[in-house]
């Protein structure tokens, strides 16, 4: 008698367990988790992806700064979120020279200085990595405007 209530027991624990797997994975499939932003995969991803000629110019350090900047950048402008920001309606452009304008302005303001041909490929291999991890859509056309 004991070790069919223990049966019972175990088979409604393995079907609770079956029915809260099943809800999560179904939820999932309409609802997908968003994309995380990891400060050290990005860093990785980006020294892989960057081109050599710049590489070779940048220190390891440079380029974690660089990528900071961009992302407190994001920030600012109410793009990045951690889970208390504010989710901002519509299209927000984040490529371009005012990206670079704001990196190579704080850089400077902390003793460091770079040039746009040092900072363009880091923002757009870090914007490649963005897009790859589905933190943003594709670059917009410039005839869509």
């Amino acid at each position: 008698m004991f070790a069919v209530a223990v049966f019972l027991a175990f088979g409604v624990a393995c079907l609770i367990a079956a029915f809260v797997v099943l809800r999560e994975a179904k939820r999932l499939a309409v609802d997908p988790a968003e994309p995380t932003y990891s400060m050290d995969e990005a860093y990785a991803w980006v020294v892989q992806h960057l081109p050599e000629i710049v590489a070779a110019t940048l220190t390891p350090g440079d380029v974690r700064r660089i990528l900071g900047f961009q992302i407190e950048y994001f920030e600012g402008r109410g793009v990045a979120k951690n889970g208390s920001h504010r989710v901002v309606p519509g299209e927000v452009i984040i490529g371009g020279a005012e990206v670079v304008d704001y990196i190579l302005e704080r850089a400077k303001s902390t003793g460091e200085e770079y040039l746009p041909e040092q900072v363009y490929p880091v923002v757009e291999t870090q914007l490649a990595y963005l897009r790859a991890i589905g933190a943003v859509g594709p670059a917009r056309r410039t005839d869509e405007r």
